[in-house]
């Protein structure tokens, strides 16, 4: 929603301003200068990524037109499926949450929370770890610095859409520029006729580096930033898990083992100690 209240708006500033100084809209018109900048411009994006680069484009561009998954209510279910997980293993032993790890979908902490259950990369996440700490081969620096390793994987890897549209929206102007020199061209290539068609013909030429401009700065390399922000709340959700696991590994209780994990978090998204609190004891309940 945001998204398209933002393109209304820059689409509104800018032809509104150039209305409002005169200008005539007829003049904007070139879909040829479209058809030359916009088609260049996807021709270098299919050359210079890869097919599973290009998937994963595909794949994240109509999530920008939703809001962020990533609420203090989502957290506050993580940090009660933690907490619960945890109060199980410390009461009954880690072997006792065997089955949980091994089957979360048939798992009741899991179903408890629903909107945890459902995101399968989160909770192979959780279930990894925790089955290697059920092990008890590992110890605690070395959980971590595996953990450390796969979220930045996972943050590399979730930034190639990213990439990707800013190298693109960064092409833009430079493909503006060369629909404007073939519009010189064209004119210069036209010096018989009268200087007022002369002056139209250079005018739309020039409506190229302007369509380059705005649509690198106004609409693509905006969507390219809104992916970059997706991508570190997907990741702080990751090392709120991280903390929390760690903590309960040095032998904190599960209470404070979910305070080291709300700590981590967002300020807009993290819950008060009390709101963190009395979620997991009525989630318990």
């Amino acid at each position: 929603m945001f998204v398209l209240i933002g393109y209304l708006i820059v689409v509104g500033s800018v032809l509104g301003g150039y209305l409002l100084a005169g200008g005539h809209m007829g003049a904007l018109f070139q879909p040829l200068e479209l058809l030359i900048i916009g088609g260049a411009a996807i021709g270098a994006f299919v050359v210079s990524n890869s097919g599973k680069a290009l998937k994963a484009v595909v794949q994240a561009l109509p999530s920008l037109l939703k809001g962020s998954k990533y609420t203090k209510a989502r957290y506050m279910a993580l940090m009660a499926l933690l907490y619960d997980i945890l109060s199980k293993a410390r009461k009954e032993g880690l072997m006792s949450i065997e089955n949980d790890v091994d089957n979360p979908g048939e798992s009741p902490l899991f179903q408890r929370h629903p909107t945890i259950a459902n995101d399968h990369h989160l909770v192979e996440f959780v279930t990894d770890y925790l089955r290697m700490m059920a092990s008890g081969n590992l110890n605690a620096l070395e959980i971590e610095n595996l953990m450390d390793n796969e979220i930045e994987t996972h943050h590399h890897e979730a930034m190639a859409p990213s990439h990707a549209i800013q190298k693109m929206a960064d092409g833009l102007p430079a493909f503006g520029i060369v629909a404007a020199v073939m519009g010189v061209v064209h004119t210069m290539g036209s010096v018989g006729k009268p200087p007022s068609e002369l002056g139209q013909m250079i005018a739309h030429a020039l409506v190229g580096t302007f369509l380059g401009i705005l649509l690198a700065y106004g609409f693509v390399s905006p969507l390219a930033t809104l992916m970059e922000q997706k991508v570190d709340e997907s990741t702080k959700e990751l090392q709120c898990v991280k903390v929390t696991l760690l903590a309960s590994m040095q032998g904190y209780a599960p209470s404070i083992a979910v305070e080291f994990g709300r700590k981590v978090l967002y300020s807009t998204e993290r819950p008060s100690f009390s709101e963190l609190e009395a979620h997991v004891k009525q989630k318990k309940a």
